[in-house]
Parts: C-alpha cells; structure tokens; sequence
C-alpha cells in the first residue's frame, strides 16, 4: 500500500512544481495537467510539491522499514 502512495507522492510533487515553475517562469499559465484544469496560485503548487514529496518519502520509509525487518528475523 505504501508503495502506491509512494508512486502518487512522486505524480502530486511533479505536478505541483510544474505547475508553480511555470507559473513564475511564464506568462502566468502553469505547466502540467492540473493549470487545464483548476486556476490556483503559485502557493497552492509548492504546497502540492511538498505535499507529494512528503508522501514519497512516507512511502519510501515504509519499504525500508519492512526491508529491515525481513532480513532480520
């Protein structure tokens, strides 16, 4: 489970960055999928790139933990 969550961290951060690089490096449009769809601020895209990144590393987290505590035992 945490692996999926993991892979959705990754695709929440990418999206948020895209959105909030492109939104300070070009006429006001993000890039991404998220900028067709929704008008947030650029605030609102680093909060989703730290968001997902904080989710990746949970995910990651979790499999090293389990991976420490299979060969373990």
């Amino acid at each position: 489970m945490r692996e999926i969550i993991g892979v959705l961290g990754v695709i929440v951060a990418i999206q948020g960055a895209l959105g909030a690089l492109g939104r300070t490096f070009t006429d006001t449009t993000g890039w991404g999928i998220l900028p067709h769809w929704y008008d947030l601020p650029t605030l609102a895209y680093v909060g989703m790139a730290a968001a997902g990144l904080a989710l990746f590393v949970w995910g990651e987290a979790g499999k090293k933990r389990r991976k420490r505590a299979g060969s373990g035992a």
